[in-house]
């Protein structure tokens, strides 16, 4: 199997046979896609973790392929049906879906019209008839023949048959492909009115539509199908019936054909409208909503990766303010690592407005621990409470800014499992400030503590896919936080679970280990952690760092494999004065590669870099607006949170996002916001195009 799935492999990627084979060999290992990506560059040709993914994705698929073909090869074996024919058509199969229409015609029917004829041995008629060699009189005269108890007569005989034949149709598998194709591209979806149709609702403007399959945006298939399942609208596939049965008499049946042909067309007519069609139809819908889901997906995951890739804001001690009107706004201090330091609750807005003893309590905190920034949550009295402290600021003359910070999901992680563990003594409603100012202070290391699909970057993340979309988040977290990298000494178990090599439990190990131990001062002390053996450790090492461990190693993504290497190339050269140039011969005389010379040089010189520095950095507030200032051609600055397929969702200091229409991104033409913008990008210049104060919705414009 193993050569065949190379073979297979070759033809459905981009890759070389060999490359090919390296990689399945290291994944045999139990090497993982972030060290292979990091550690064994010569070995894949350099590919990224994107293309490793790429390659995973059609490994497993091509496993299933070759692995069910195996199997249908072996039933026909045993059935006796395997013939030079059949074998070749599976061969060059290289779909799932190409395969299962190749053995249709080969499965058991059970409990239909066609079992009913082929049980009572008409399928010599339907062979006589579909030969199309006799014409109408002699195929009666043929059927006498196959009369008997259970069939009572010629007209019985020949329906049996015909029978026979719309079920050879309705399995033959080109012309199953042919309608796939025509359904395809010149598909309708038909939608009406169902049942529970509100007509104050939110898919009024869906009904009476007919939309092209070949066109329909995968965002409102997901809302059509949504629809459906609420029963407020029905679906149908509409195809030119006419056409199709045209066709099937100028290429299914031969102009020498004898009127026999009647019989056959009769039957054929019959395969495609009762049996072909709706099946064919239900399947478009259903390949519909899987490449609808397969794009949401992908746009969720684009989204999340943008998101963990916002620059920290790092040493800063942060104050996290969770507001609330008549709870107060709950107040939590953590120190530069995110250690937890402090908490209050204060009541600067309605009903208390209690704007003394609020501020002399922040003032307090600020002196206390030397506060260098706040971090304000965006949810209920968020404008409101930016208010109170934009004027503490300027009153006092504190040098401390203050940003505006998506509080989406850290409610559900205040009263989660790992907010428990973590800080078992805290109220939920403090542990909800820990998460607002830990999103500032490292957004990767506190959004890896929630469940992605609750931190409203996605769309229709409940209509999609579970079981896809929960691997494709996992998969990108994995990915990012193994290319930026992991403080040993401060990372929480949970983010350390997405090290490579590293499983939950192994993480809460080192968690225990670190706390016996105090702080870890070597990379070699990974070693002593329970249940970190050689595998463990070879995967995972290059992926933590130690800021001020004991060699300077330990603060860079240098394999200890290659220390040994480190140590020849310093006496080589001198590292901080080294030019390209001068790569290819080192590593010559080194006698490594070039691509491991180059990452040990660009670590050494950069020791501790965050890839994230090169991303959206922080952006912190400067006015406070509330929707009934605005008025339209107002120009804003603002965050984009979310980006959907028709717009993005941009944070202009309002409770609600505004909205950023696709045909108000750009004056040349995109398909997708993303083209534009990434979550978390600042923008500057937003024009307000609209205002809808009984909504509490804005729209906005980049095109100025």
């Amino acid at each position: 199997m193993s050569a065949n799935i190379t073979n297979l492999l070759v033809q459905k990627t981009s890759l070389s046979k060999k490359v090919i084979e390296n990689i399945i060999k290291l994944l045999d290992e139990g090497c993982t896609i972030p060290f292979i990506a990091r550690y064994r560059k010569e070995f894949t040709n350099s590919a990224t973790d994107e293309d490793l993914r790429v390659f995973e994705e059609v490994y497993s698929y091509s496993k299933k392929l070759l692995q069910r073909k195996n199997e249908i090869l072996e039933l026909l074996k045993e059935k006796n049906f395997l013939n030079e024919r059949v074998e070749k058509s599976l061969n060059e199969a290289t779909t799932l879906q190409a395969l299962e229409d190749i053995y249709t015609p080969f499965k058991d029917k059970k409990s239909s019209r066609t079992s009913q004829a082929i049980e009572n041995g008409l399928e010599p008629l339907a062979n006589i008839i579909q030969s199309m060699k006799y014409d109408e009189n002699e195929v009666l005269q043929k059927a006498k023949n196959f009369t008997n108890k259970d069939v009572k007569s010629i007209d019985e005989a020949i329906q049996g048959a015909k029978d026979i034949i719309a079920q050879r149709y309705a399995d033959d598998f080109k012309s199953k492909e042919v309608l796939r194709n025509l359904i395809s591209n010149w598909g309708i979806i038909e939608i009406k009115e169902a049942k529970e149709f509100k007509k104050d609702g939110v898919y009024t403007s869906f009904v009476e539509q007919n939309e092209k399959i070949k066109y329909i945006k995968p965002h409102r298939v997901l809302a059509i199908l949504r629809a459906v399942n609420e029963k407020e609208l029905s679906i149908k596939v509409d195809i030119d019936e006419k056409h199709i049965l045209e066709n099937i008499k100028k290429y299914k049946i031969p102009t020498w054909a004898k009127s026999s042909s009647t019989f056959v067309f009769e039957a054929y007519k019959d395969g495609l409208k009762r049996l072909l069609l709706p099946s064919l139809k239900r399947e478009a819908i259903a390949n519909l909503k899987e490449k609808a889901s397969k794009e949401a997906i992908e746009l969720f995951g684009k989204n999340l990766k943008e998101l963990l890739l916002t620059a920290p804001l790092v040493n800063h001690i942060i104050l996290g303010m969770d507001p609330g009107y008549k709870t107060g706004c709950k107040l939590a201090v953590i120190d530069e690592n995110g250690e937890y330091l402090d908490s209050s609750v204060i009541y600067p807005t309605k009903p208390k407005e209690d704007i003394k003893t609020s501020s002399k309590i922040v003032l307090e905190l600020i002196k206390k621990h030397k506060i260098t920034s706040i971090a304000i949550g965006n949810g209920t009295a968020s404008r409101e409470t930016a208010s109170f402290i934009s004027n503490l600021i300027k009153e006092n003359n504190l040098t401390i800014n203050y940003a505006i910070v998506s509080e989406i999901g850290a409610s559900v992680y205040s009263a989660s499992k790992i907010a428990t563990q973590e800080y078992p003594n805290l109220d939920v409603t403090i542990r909800g400030a820990i998460s607002i100012a830990s999103r500032l202070r490292d957004p990767m290391a506190a959004l890896v503590k929630i469940d992605p699909k609750s931190l409203g970057i996605g769309q229709y993340q409940h209509d999609v896919n579970q079981k896809e979309l929960s691997l494709k988040l996992e998969n990108i977290t994995v990915d990012l936080v193994n290319k930026v990298g992991v403080d040993l000494n401060s990372a929480s178990f949970k983010l350390l679970s997405f090290v490579s090599g590293i499983t939950e439990t192994l993480a809460k190990n080192i968690v225990e280990h670190r706390k016996k131990l105090g702080i870890f001062t070597s990379k070699k002390q990974l070693l002593d952690v329970k249940g970190v053996g050689a595998k463990a450790y070879e995967q995972s090492v290059g992926f933590l760092r130690i800021k001020k461990g004991d060699s300077i190693l330990d603060n860079t993504a240098i394999h200890p494999e290659d220390y040994d290497l480190v140590k020849r190339l310093e006496k080589t050269c001198d590292i901080k004065t080294v030019e390209k140039q001068q790569y290819q011969m080192l590593a010559n005389s080194l006698n490594t590669s070039l691509i491991k010379i180059e990452d040990i040089i660009n670590e050494l010189q950069k020791p501790g870099f965050d890839i994230r520095e090169n991303f959206n950095q922080v952006k912190f507030a400067s006015d406070i607006t509330k929707i009934e200032d605005l008025k339209e051609g107002f120009t804003l600055s603002g965050i984009v949170r979310n980006i959907t397929d028709f717009g993005a969702f941009v944070d202009i200091g309002l409770k609600n996002d505004a909205l950023l229409h696709i045909s108000q991104i750009s004056h040349k033409r995109i398909s997708h916001p993303s083209e534009v913008l990434s979550i978390n990008q600042n923008l500057e210049n937003i024009k307000v195009v609209s205002i809808d104060l009984e909504k509490q919705r804005v729209g906005l414009s980049l095109k100025n």
